[in-house]
């Protein structure tokens, strides 16, 4: 298949924002998620004439997450979701903002202790509201594989953060 400019902007457009979300989660920086975007979609037209329409979604994932594992791998970066948190509402009392300070520290910990499939996975799911059959879909894996993922994620968050997850 040969993407024309118009067929090419629509795909942009459907996967901009859920391929920066998927980045994101795997490298915690929001401009590198966004550089690496731009750096995907310059991939898929480079390969525009090889791509079949059925295998388009899937393509992008894996130029994604390749992009993604390479960063990591050059860079090692460190995820930084404390950073994410809300600021505390005006009502709360200083017991309360300190309680919230000390849980976003400990989540972003256990976050990045987490291995980066199991993070994903679960970032996938919670922030950005994906459903198991999606994300397999996304990262090309087991709806159980998933599952298990998943599992495995909310037993350590839990033993990490107890009552409070």
């Amino acid at each position: 298949m040969s993407f024309s400019l118009q067929a090419f902007k629509q795909l942009f457009n459907q996967y901009v924002d859920p391929l920066k979300n998927f980045i994101f989660f795997r490298v915690g920086d929001i401009a590198v998620a966004e550089d690496l975007v731009q750096e995907t979609f310059i991939k898929l037209w480079e390969k525009r004439d090889e791509i079949k329409d059925e295998t388009v979604k899937s393509l992008l994932y894996t130029i994604a997450s390749n992009l993604s594992k390479n960063h990591i791998k050059h860079q090692k970066v460190v995820l930084n979701f404390a950073t994410k948190s809300s600021q505390p509402a005006l009502s709360e009392s200083p017991q309360q903002v300190l309680e919230h300070k000390e849980f976003s520290q400990k989540l972003a910990k256990a976050l990045a202790n987490l291995t980066e499939a199991n993070r994903t996975t679960f970032l996938m799911n919670r922030v950005e509201q994906v459903t198991y059959a999606e994300i397999a879909e996304r990262l090309n894996i087991s709806v159980k594989t998933v599952e298990k993922r998943m599992s495995i994620t909310l037993k350590l968050l839990y033993k990490e953060l107890g009552h409070h997850l």
